[in-house]
């Protein structure tokens, strides 16, 4: 990254494993950082106080992804201080059952947090962006968004969705030195993980026989936000082990 004033970049869900993985990342390749969160402050605070700590920038942020008033209101006023530059949708949740038993509010609120907050995050910072004629957005999916899952139908669309989403992005800011790409994760070790994969299925289910760490994933998310991924634009990258 050049010389002077550090670009910043936002990541939402920053409060989770694969959040504060990406967080630290950025960090340390130069990136004064916004860690969001919503519930859990006590976890972003920690990670703010640690990266400082270690001679990087990091601030915490707080709102509801899926409150598109409140996510204005908190990125127009993170947004006084300058342009942000680059910025990772990473919040997520999942609420699995299969489709046929699956609740209306099970359906709709994996799909108002993936889907709505990546719009809801996302679009207030490109036009301010744009206007550096530089900029990074990378939407954290998931494996299951490429093959689906069995129980995970509202999670693999909203994964999904992201897809279509971002690739479009791409063809409409590529010409304004913006790039928009995916990540998409497989197995990765972390609370939302624990306990639901035993070794066996892990060897069966993924070809490099073991779970991804949240820094394997976190490295990817730095090269995209880099200068050096600046041709790279409408992607969709696995991080799986070659699940898919």
């Amino acid at each position: 990254m050049s010389a002077g004033k550090p670009k910043r970049a936002l990541v939402s869900g920053a409060s989770g494993d694969l959040g504060q993985a990406i967080a630290r990342q950025l960090a340390a390749d130069g990136f004064a950082v916004l860690a969001h969160y919503n519930g859990n402050a006590a976890k972003a605070e920690a990670l703010a106080e640690s990266i400082n700590a270690s001679g990087g920038a990091c601030t915490t942020l707080q709102f509801d992804v899926t409150d598109g008033a409140a996510a204005r209101q908190a990125l127009e006023q993170a947004l006084a201080d300058g342009p942000i530059q680059a910025v990772v949708s990473n919040a997520g949740i999942h609420d699995d059952a299969p489709l046929v038993g699956m609740k209306p509010e099970q359906w709709q609120r994996v799909i108002d947090v993936s889907l709505g907050g990546f719009y809801n995050t996302v679009q207030p910072l490109l036009m301010p962006m744009m206007r550096t004629r530089w900029g990074r957005v990378v939407a954290v999916s998931s494996v299951a968004g490429q093959t689906g899952n069995r129980g995970q139908a509202n999670y693999a669309a909203a994964k999904a969705g992201l897809h279509g989403a971002v690739k479009s992005l791409g063809m409409e800011l590529a010409s304004r030195g913006v790039t928009a790409n995916v990540v998409a994760p497989g197995i990765i070790a972390g609370k939302m993980t624990e306990g639901l994969f035993p070794d066996e299925h892990i060897r069966h289910m993924v070809p490099a026989r073991r779970m991804g760490q949240p820094d394997e994933v976190a490295q990817v998310v730095g090269f995209l936000c880099s200068d050096a991924a600046s041709y790279v634009c409408g992607q969709v990258i696995g991080v799986n082990g070659g699940m898919a």
